[in-house]
């Protein structure tokens, strides 16, 4: 009977063990994509969003929970089934203008992106007097290290630990207190009368869906070689690293709702040193900068690594050129690794010429706004021309999908009106 148990026990712990690897093996491109949805433009605006309106904020994050994944997921079963980028797949269904307007908007797009994570980093540096032709300097030189190992597994693994980096500011939510009841009867309230609230609400939504996170998810599945029977497994890991952006999000919405709201001192969250100067007042100057500048280095490093990776892919995907991660560079892939080195050297440059990251980040979701209805509608129409009828969307699940998808199209848009005047 004893043996017979030790053999029943080690064949559960075999089996879990078997289970457990096999998850770890799919996992990665999900949540790495997700923490750099949280870079240090993303986390500005849930700062100032705490600050301005408190918890009425925190509910819109929740709800966006559904329509982050299922967008996000669509890229799984894209990538693992056709084995084929986004950008190569737009070319193959739609021809070549059409993917290389895609490939130069998503250059726009991510060259914005990288200058508010330069100047982000540059702002963690500064809080502790460093200059920003060093910290620039060494944060390029790493990004481009890590990408010329030649490994995609090895990258994922060193952008998922930066990532991870985010999650200290949870020590700052400990030190405030906020009240669970306080949190709860904020989010009862959404102000949807106030055209400050509904543009900065829009602002949320507009920037929920980056054209480089469809453009990066795509490409690492195949990059991965995942396989059809891993879809669930990479979907479940789409779905955990969407609960871990959005309770990121809320968590800087209700840090700083805790303290600066709460108080109502009026403080205008626009710059890495506006957020620690604020926080400060309440948990001190040097646990402000340790707590917060860690998450936006952490935030700013994974996204920045995330985004360049995603340009060199959809760009070289789009002139079909060689674009694998797995290989080091050599003559068949130049074109690739030098795509993605130039990308970081401009960005790099171009952020020691700005100050401002409000100004910036507005210009780049004015861009993000603009592409958002291009960018999910070729996601959907690839979804139903691209797969086999066995993986796409059916019945409720695909209406809800596109009916969510159209709002999100239509915050977008609205964000672009007030940005350029026209209402």
């Amino acid at each position: 009977m004893l043996n017979f148990n030790k053999s029943a026990v080690n064949t559960y712990d075999n089996t879990f063990k078997q289970r457990l690897k096999s998850w770890l093996t799919v996992m990665g491109p999900g949540l790495i994509i997700m923490l750099a949805d949280t870079d240090a433009g993303c986390l500005i605006t849930a700062a100032q969003s705490g600050s301005s309106f408190g918890y009425s904020m925190v509910l819109p994050q929740i709800l966006l929970i559904p329509i982050l994944f299922m967008v996000q997921e669509i890229t799984v079963r894209l990538g693992i089934i056709t084995q084929k980028g986004h950008g190569e797949l737009i070319r193959d269904y739609f021809g070549k203008g059409w993917a290389y307007l895609s490939a130069g908007t998503l250059l726009i797009s991510i060259m914005g992106a990288l200058l508010t994570e330069f100047i982000g980093v540059i702002g963690v540096g500064e809080l502790f007097g460093i200059s920003k032709w060093f910290t620039v300097t060494i944060t390029a030189l790493f990004l481009i290290a890590i990408a010329l190992t030649g490994n995609y597994r090895r990258v994922e693994k060193i952008g998922v630990t930066l990532g991870l980096f985010e999650l200290t500011f949870i020590i700052g939510l400990f030190m405030v207190h906020p009240s669970v009841h306080e949190i709860y009867q904020g989010m009862k309230s959404m102000p949807l009368h106030n055209n400050s609230y509904v543009y900065l609400l829009a602002a949320n939504v507009g920037a929920v869906i980056m054209p480089w996170m469809i453009f990066y998810q795509q490409s690492a599945v195949v990059d991965k070689h995942l396989k059809p029977n891993m879809i669930r497994k990479e979907q479940g890991d789409t779905l955990i690293g969407t609960f871990i952006t959005q309770g990121i999000m809320i968590g800087f919405v209700v840090l700083f709702a805790a303290t600066v709201f709460k108080d109502n001192t009026n403080s205008t969250e626009e710059t890495v040193f506006n957020l620690v100067n604020s926080l400060s007042s309440y948990i001190g100057w040097d646990a402000a900068r340790l707590i917060l500048g860690s998450s936006l280095l952490g935030g700013a490093l994974v996204a920045a690594l995330v985004v360049a990776l995603a340009g060199a892919w959809g760009i070289t995907e789009t002139l079909k050129w060689r674009h694998s991660l797995n290989e080091k560079l050599n003559k068949h892939n130049f074109g690739f690794y030098t795509m993605y080195i130039l990308i970081i050297v401009v960005s790099a440059f171009t952020s020691l010429l700005g100050k401002n990251i409000v100004s910036i980040s507005i210009t780049v979701e004015v861009i993000n706004a603009l592409m958002i209805p291009i960018v999910l509608g070729f996601l959907l129409i690839l979804e139903a021309k691209a797969l086999p009828d066995k993986y796409r969307m059916h019945g409720i699940y695909r209406w809800v999908v596109i009916g969510l998808s159209l709002v999100v199209m239509a915050f977008g848009l609205y964000m672009v009106g007030p940005m350029i005047g026209i209402w």
